[in-house]
């Protein structure tokens, strides 16, 4: 399967927040006993647009968030964000974890489960519904929002490509 090139962004000198969406113990039994290491979903978005996701893997819980943000910021996109919403419905899907996200109306907020909703903030959307179908693994659950943003498209490029006026591609 091809992988889609989204809008891809340099780290560069953008303020990037970090948000920890999900720690995880791992356990590896050996002759000597067991060995404990940790991995960190961290996503990181300078809440105008720009957001990225990454994964960190260590054996203490701080060196695997700081992996991960460094991962982040290796994985940046843009999103199109107007007027806080974004642009149009989307579905996505990654693994089992399927995602539905709806543009809304100005004063409704991020309207969204734990993973979904620090990728949405972080990509600096404030007004948004969206659902998570299907499996509640994290990991899939940013990926899928992930794409889901990278699939969206802004009005005026829609308008370019149709070949229409702006004000056909809001009203029809």
């Amino acid at each position: 399967m091809a992988k889609n090139s989204f809008n891809k962004v340099k780290a560069g000198d953008l303020e990037l927040k970090e948000k920890v969406v999900a720690i995880n113990r791992v356990t590896k039994t050996t002759k000597g006993g067991r060995t404990f290491s940790f991995s960190a979903l961290v996503v990181v978005g300078n809440e105008n647009g720009v957001v990225g996701h990454g994964l960190g893997k260590a054996k203490e819980v701080q060196q695997a968030i700081t992996k991960g943000i460094d991962d982040a910021k290796k994985n940046l996109i843009k999103v199109p964000v107007m007027h806080g919403t974004i642009p149009h419905d989307q579905l996505a899907k990654e693994g089992a974890a399927k995602v539905l996200i709806k543009p809304a109306a100005h004063g409704t907020g991020v309207i969204a489960g734990g993973s979904m909703r620090a990728v949405l903030e972080s990509a600096g959307v404030t007004d948004v519904l969206a659902k998570s179908l299907g499996s509640a693994n994290p990991h899939n659950v940013v990926k899928a929002t992930f794409k889901a943003l990278g699939l969206l498209r802004e009005p005026i490029s829609v308008s370019k490509t149709r070949g229409v006026a702006l004000k056909k591609v809001f009203n029809g």
